[in-house]
């Protein structure tokens, strides 16, 4: 990774009269999928129950990963018995080695009931997030089950405690019920990547059906942008490296002689989630003789103490550099739009300046084309420069990580994850094809009744999350795919090439805090992060 550095002679210079060869941005080829979109608020239904949505994750997965443990079992034996397959939990019968799929469900001690919440009336608001769901004071409080339409079934076993698993996963299991009950589990198995798309193709998957759109090849790759977590507070102190990100795609920094590291390369700018930072309410004064001011706050919200500097500073970031650069923003957990997955995008209300650039059609319609700037749900999936790609703000890598023990010596958490672990809790959604596996059970999300949006149909080709402590990456492949007995009915005809996936994982940090921008290059998906950073005078010295 190479940086350019400018000198004090490329700023505060008057004007030298000299003409400069204009220069172009490279052309980007967009094409989004409106896999999350729901319907209209007048048409969403939230009277149904969340347990239907694990019934079809299990029914579309199921297929898959019973492929991956016959291949796996098939003909395995412990002192001459043979493992076989039984189609319940419930026909798993003691002594007996076999093997069964299910969905994963995690019973913990300090896991949020909705049940509770609303019986204490504590269902106006989000409940506040939690670091662990975990008891380490007791280890033996976790219960690990597999579940289907049939019951459940308890697992048990040393292989449990070196394996990651969370709420809503689907997997096939080995192994025999002892005189417990309990099911002691041998080997794990899990679906693996789907297959993949080769670039420039859509998938089979894909609702829509027209080809994509090439772009016109140039000397030079073009380069895919990304960052996340703004944290825009309206204030002062965010400003002077936001000004210096804005610098830099605009072309102002003085890096253009560069080629490697030219912003002209740049071919979009996806902004994934967290643009608002933590926003301080404003207190005005008020006159102690108005007798008005204990009266109740109209739906709990009090209009006065309303701060619109934040929005306003974000929808002025974004119109200062969206003539030069085509955007894609996500919403987050702290931006403007409803809390449960999938978060719609945020309202063109609220973005007066930059909504100039939108479609004029309705957001999220399949039929209109996107507009230079592109707002979008989180999680959001689309094609650039003829890649797949896959992006979440952060949510459910965070809510994964507590399911997973991070207690010291003593038993205390602690902040022992660390970007090594988040890239590979990517690494395994990718494998359980399910992004967001712990929704509906404690990641608030809505209840879809005919398909869950959360499973992969396709293998992205560079899956990206958000709002994260530190930047990392890595790539994925899949397993290697073997045919039975030749041939494979549920298997596309495809080359041999074909059927192994590989996915580029980028964990992005928080802007706000490491002022990374993380750039992909779109021929080699090679990764590079450009850093802004100031510095005061005393670490000048």
């Amino acid at each position: 990774m190479t940086a350019a550095v400018a000198t004090s002679e490329d700023f505060l210079q008057p004007p030298s009269g000299k003409e400069y060869p204009p220069r172009y941005r490279a052309p980007s080829a967009y094409a989004p999928l409106h896999t999350f979109q729901l319907p209209k608020a007048d048409n969403r239904q939230y009277q149904q129950q969340y347990g239907d949505l694990y019934f079809l994750r299990l029914a579309k997965l199921k297929p898959a990963v019973e492929k991956v443990g016959r291949e796996a079992w098939e003909g395995f034996n412990i002192a001459e018995e043979k493992a076989r397959k039984v189609e319940r939990v419930l026909d798993v019968r003691q002594g007996e080695l076999c093997w069964v799929v299910g969905t994963v469900y995690m019973d913990l001690p300090l896991k949020p009931n909705i049940l509770d919440d609303v019986a204490h009336d504590n269902f106006a608001a989000a409940p506040p997030p939690r670091l662990t769901y975990l008891d380490p004071s007791n280890p033996d409080s976790i219960q690990v089950m597999l579940e289907d339409e049939s019951g459940r079934l308890r697992l048990a076993g040393s292989l449990l405690r070196a394996t990651h698993l969370v709420t809503g996963v689907i997997i096939a299991v080995l192994g025999t019920e002892n005189s417990n009950g309990d099911f002691e589990v041998i080997d794990i198995k899990v679906p693996d990547l789907p297959l993949q798309p080769q670039r420039w193709e859509r998938a089979s998957t894909d609702k829509i059906d027209q080809k994509l759109n090439r772009v016109e090849s140039t000397a030079k790759s073009s380069k895919i942008a990304f960052v996340s977590g703004l944290g825009m507070t309206g204030s002062a102190g965010d400003g002077l490296t936001l000004e210096l990100l804005t610098e830099y795609l605009l072309g102002y920094t003085g890096v253009e002689s560069e080629e490697d590291t030219s912003p002209t390369r740049i071919s979009r700018l996806v902004i994934a989630g967290n643009s608002l930072g933590e926003v301080e309410t404003l207190v005005r004064d008020v006159d102690t003789s108005n007798k008005k001011k204990n009266a109740p706050k109209k739906y709990g919200y009090d209009a006065s103490s309303y701060n619109p500097s934040p929005i306003i500073q974000l929808d002025n970031f974004l119109s200062e550099i969206l003539p030069s650069i085509p955007i894609t923003l996500m919403p987050g957990e702290r931006d403007p739009a409803n809390f449960s997955l999938p978060q719609q995008s945020i309202h063109r209300a609220m973005l007066p300046k930059a909504r100039m650039y939108c479609s004029e059609g309705q957001p999220g319609s399949t039929d209109v084309e996107p507009g230079w700037f592109d707002n979008v749900t989180n999680p959001w999936e689309g094609y650039v420069d003829g890649w797949r790609l896959w992006g979440c703000s952060g949510q459910n890598v965070d809510d994964v990580l507590r399911y997973l023990d991070f207690s010291d010596e003593d038993g205390n958490i602690t902040e022992g994850e660390d970007g090594e672990t988040r890239i590979r809790v990517m690494e395994a959604m990718l494998k359980w094809r399910c992004t967001v596996p712990t929704a509906p059970d404690t990641l608030w999300c809505y209840p879809f009744q005919t398909h869950d949006p959360f499973i992969l149909q396709a293998c992205p080709h560079i899956f990206f999350v958000g709002n994260q402590p530190q930047f990392r990456t890595m790539v994925v492949e899949s397993e290697p795919t073997f045919r039975l007995n030749g041939a494979d009915s549920d298997m596309p005809d495809v080359s041999d090439d074909q059927l192994n996936s590989r996915v580029r994982l980028v964990s992005l940090p928080k802007f706000h805090e490491t002022g990374e921008l993380v750039l992909v290059d779109s021929e080699t998906l090679e990764v590079e992060v450009v850093k802004f950073q100031l510095f005061t005078e005393n670490e000048g010295e």
